[in-house]
């Protein structure tokens, strides 16, 4: 592939040929027929290397073998039975199904070409009946038509793989490192895909890397920041590095819709649906699991969209997204998916279930993973009219042993929120007054690490108020929660810890009278913004739960995400182009000081970049801010380096301005002197320019404007 150069480059080389690049309308620019100049397309590179099943043109036909052997005058029954199964899993094409045979003893040949009228019902007809027992003789072999023709290339003899050199790649994790302790972030933006550091102590971001049509829909970082994933209608792609971004591997996957990485990366998810021949069908899904650094597929589930649709709130084109649940924490032991009563659980290992079997839970509605330990809440809803109550199981992995379960009555709904760290497990659960006419709120509160995993039922002061927000501290032991009505409800904040009762739940401080309806907590903890968006119209309030005081209030009009940085040092606010007006992105401190704000036109995403997890331990980071104030110098002495060099500019940009004045204010002065004999000819001789040495006189000009000559004629005789 052609090396991509920067706008920079492209400015710097065109300055030399005295071209001016604000004239040029790149997006008219369009190449001849068939050329390239040697810049091959990411989806072309993709469909050259690895081709899909269904290039070859023949995709949609399947070879069913070990039919019986039947003379003439049984053909139409055999025929009848095979159009029979295969008509009840897809639409089989006029004149599609075609058995050969025997010219000699003019019986069939024992196998059939069967053509659907999508590759997709192929797939499904040969997954579905490949080993089907027709009878005791006869189980079918299904294969499809395709892959003899990948069979027949298989050389006779075997040879050794080609052994390439080892040539290292670059060090994915070398961003880390930057000597200012930058952040990077990703803007998509028009047809631009931009990856920028987060300059904050210069007030601005600092380019890293710009492309064009880098994604036919949207970005996506992989959870510890190694990566970053682009969506093509021929699959997925991975790019990493810190300035150059090399594409490491694709994901063959047409038509693909979403991803999701597993926590640690290991793994890649990808979806797709495609719609069915016949429209009383549903949907087929195809879900793969890749190995992100292989490229392998471990393993692929394919259904209709009925299948993938249980559970969950999140739902995405009908199915709750991500399907798969990933579990037992950065290694990515585990992932399950709900099925109609039941729970499948996958180990990574042999990416097959456990025990071969999955766990039997009717009408479960949604299961959750700690984000620490390999350990399911399950939440399943009332059965039989209320006869058996609702309830939620903490269930261990692989084991599947049930740890606790709390019966739950007269709910309406239920949702669970995990603590970062796995200590604790909120329950959010609503329920039905006693006339069923309206509901109240309460919390089911686990404390999963102590001893038989107490639970703590809490309820607000008033529990008919509704609860709009709820969210955990990042690796803390506090909570807030919004609730009450709008425009103005009220935010409460609470701690698991009671004084020297660490086993109590408290409430540390309402905030009254609120606009906000959403809540950030800084990745470090402390800090919150409580913000108002949507209908709110971006308010912000930057709140320190420590000290329990306000630091700032702001606003960004109409923002509709925000995002605080992996460190907790700074904030993004945004507008996407949901809204027409005001796209761009502000930059802001912790504690609520706007740096900088960018405007962009046709915005669609702002995403920070994962960091992993530190390698200090907690006793480390202890010391590190108990000794901050000695380790603060350099980066205080830095800072005011910093400083200096930004007055130093303005104080260049200001003189340069003052510069610029008094450049033109002399050339007014001399073109003023040249002009000054004309001015006396148009003053009759007089040589002062000063307007009060004249004297002012009215005087009155008439002006002959037209003449005009008309007859008028007298009737004498009448007189």
């Amino acid at each position: 592939m052609a090396e991509v150069i920067s706008m920079e480059d492209i400015r710097a080389t065109a300055s030399t040929l005295e071209i001016d690049v604000s004239n040029i309308d790149f997006d008219s620019i369009r190449l001849p027929p068939g050329e390239d100049f040697g810049i091959t397309s990411d989806d072309d590179d993709l469909h050259e290397e690895d081709p899909l099943e269904y290039d070859s043109g023949f995709g949609n036909i399947i070879v069913v073998d070990n039919l019986p052997v039947v003379p003439r005058e049984k053909f139409e029954k055999l025929e009848g039975v095979v159009r029979k199964i295969y008509s009840q899993i897809g639409v089989i094409k006029e004149d599609g199904l075609w058995m050969p045979v025997d010219s000699d003893t003019q019986k069939t040949l024992g196998y059939c070409f069967i053509e659907y009228n999508t590759p997709q019902e192929a797939e499904l007809a040969r997954e579905k009946t490949n080993g089907y027992k027709l009878d005791r003789a006869h189980i079918f072999a299904v294969n499809m038509f395709d892959d003899f023709d990948r069979f027949m290339k298989v050389p006779d003899e075997w040879a050794p793989p080609e052994t390439k050199p080892y040539t290292p790649g670059e060090n994915l994790q070398h961003w880390l490192t930057d000597e200012k302790a930058r952040d990077q972030f990703v803007i998509r933006a028009g047809s631009d895909t931009e990856v920028l550091w987060n300059d904050a102590r210069h007030l601005k971001p600092e380019p890293v890397y710009k492309r064009a049509y880098w994604t036919e829909s949207f970005v996506q970082w992989s959870p510890l920041g190694t990566y970053l994933a682009t969506v093509h209608r021929q699959g997925a792609a991975v790019w990493g590095g810190a300035t150059a971004f090399n594409r490491l591997m694709r994901y063959a996957h047409p038509q693909v819709k979403l991803i999701d990485f597993s926590p640690g990366e290991k793994y890649l998810v990808t979806y797709s649906s495609h719609e069915p021949s016949n429209p009383r069908d549903t949907h087929r899904v195809v879900l793969n699991v890749f190995d992100v650094r292989t490229g392998k597929v471990m393993r692929d589930f394919k259904g209709s969209m009925d299948e993938f649709s249980v559970g969950g709130a999140g739902g995405v084109s009908g199915v709750s997204w991500p399907v798969f649940r990933w579990g037992g924490g950065k290694e990515d032991k585990y992932f399950a998916r709900i099925g109609k009563n039941v729970i499948s659980v996958y180990e990574t290992e042999t990416f097959s279930l456990i025990d071969k079997k999955s766990l039997k839970v009717e009408n479960v509605m949604d299961l959750s993973w700690s984000p620490a330990d390999p350990i399911l809440a399950l939440f399943v809803p009332e059965l039989g009219g209320g006869n058996q109550p609702a309830r939620v199981s903490l269930v261990q992995i692989p084991s599947k042993e049930e740890l606790r379960q709390k019966n739950l009555f007269s709910v309406s709904d239920c949702k669970m929120y995990w603590q970062s760290n796995g200590d604790y497990l909120a329950v959010k659960v609503d329920r039905y007054t006693k006339t069923k006419k309206s509901t109240y709120t309460g919390f089911e509160l686990f404390r999963i690490k102590e001893r038989d995993i107490p639970i703590e039922v809490l309820e607000l002061e008033n529990k008919n108020d509704k609860i709009i927000a709820f969210a955990w501290e990042p690796k803390g032991h506090r909570f807030a929660v919004i609730h009450g009505d709008s425009p103005r409800p009220d935010v409460s904040f609470y701690s698991m810890r009671s004084g020297s009762n660490t086993g109590r739940v408290s409430k540390l401080t309402t905030l009254k009278g609120k606009q906000a309806n959403a809540l950030f907590w800084s990745p470090a903890g402390r800090y919150i913004i409580l913000a108002g968006l949507k209908g709110f119209n971006g308010q912000l309030e930057f709140y320190n739960v420590d000290e329990l005081e306000t630091m700032a209030t702001a606003e960004h009009f109409m923002a509709t995400d925000i995002e605080w940085d992996p460190t907790g040092r700074y904030v993004a606010t945004s507008v996407t182009s949901v809204h027409e007006m005001e796209n761009g992105f502000n930059i802001w401190s912790f504690n609520g000081k706007l740096l900088y704000r960018i405007l962009k036109d046709h915005f669609f995403q702002f995403l920070w970049r994962p960091r992993p997890p530190s390698f200090l331990s907690p006793e480390k980071e202890e010391e590190i801010a108990k000794n901050l104030k000695k380790y603060s110098k350099k980066y205080e002495a830095e800072d005011q380096d910093v400083s200096m060099l930004l007055s130093e500019q303005d104080r260049e940009k200001r003189k340069m301005l003052k510069d610029e004045w008094e450049r033109w204010v002399n050339d007014w002065k001399r073109w003023h002197e040249e002009e000054k004999a004309e001015r006396q000819r148009l003053r009759d001789g007089e040589a002062s320019d000063e307007e009060e040495e004249y004297e002012a006189k009215e005087v009155e000009v008439e002006e002959l404007l037209d003449v005009s000559e008309e007859v008028l004629s007298f009737d004498l005789d009448q007189e």
